[in-house]
């Protein structure tokens, strides 16, 4: 049996949240479309369905119960956060401000966006944790767990959709290269933030 009222209203108000790759993938948005803040919410998504299955197979449980490995994930995390915050501000400080508007974004490949997006979630313990605790509490099979994980990842795909349509009615309308910039540096800010949040957590 599982019960989807609760599971499904409680799944969507964590994926609401505005986290680490929700900041992500609105700013992958504005910045370079949203073609690669799509791609890279599929690289999230295959994160995300990793962890899934580890807690299906019965592995999240042993993962959240060994400190020492959480602790490696932890700092992981917590360092990959601080270098995205970091790059995010540098960005924002070197791009010159012509004319007033951003530039379009260089054509580039969706692979570092899909990486940097799957690092993120992959990296992040809370994810692992929130599998691991959230799931059986609306099930008692391991049945259920699968179908749980895949509700939980078509929610994070709708909430993720809209987070990159926010993100790219903005950049469809010419955002001026001054909110750019500080829309980089609000983003590195809130990326550092999260790492310290992470890194003081006992």
């Amino acid at each position: 049996m599982v019960n989807w009222v609760a599971f499904l209203s409680t799944a969507t108000l964590v994926s609401l949240m505005p986290g680490a790759n929700q900041l992500l993938g609105l700013s992958n948005a504005v910045r370079y479309g949203p073609g690669p803040a799509i791609a890279g919410l599929g690289g999230r998504l295959a994160a995300l369905a990793v962890l899934v299955g580890l807690v299906a197979a019965g592995l999240g449980a042993v993962l959240a119960a060994s400190a020492a490995t959480l602790t490696v994930i932890k700092w992981v995390g917590v360092v990959y956060l601080a270098w995205i915050g970091i790059s995010a501000v540098r960005q924002a400080l070197r791009s010159p401000i012509a004319n007033g508007v951003v530039d379009p974004p260089a054509a580039r490949g969706v692979w570092p966006v899909v990486t940097k997006e799957f690092v993120v979630a992959i990296s992040n313990p809370k994810a692992l944790l929130m599998f691991a605790a959230l799931l059986p509490q609306f099930t008692t099979s391991a049945d259920g767990l699968v179908l749980l994980g895949a509700g939980a990842l078509g929610i994070e795909l709708v909430v993720g959709l809209g987070y990159i349509t926010v993100g790219s009615v903005l950049g469809a309308r010419g955002i001026k290269a001054r909110a750019q910039r500080r829309l980089d540096v609000a983003t590195g800010v809130c990326f550092l933030g999260i790492a310290g949040l992470l890194a003081a957590e006992a």
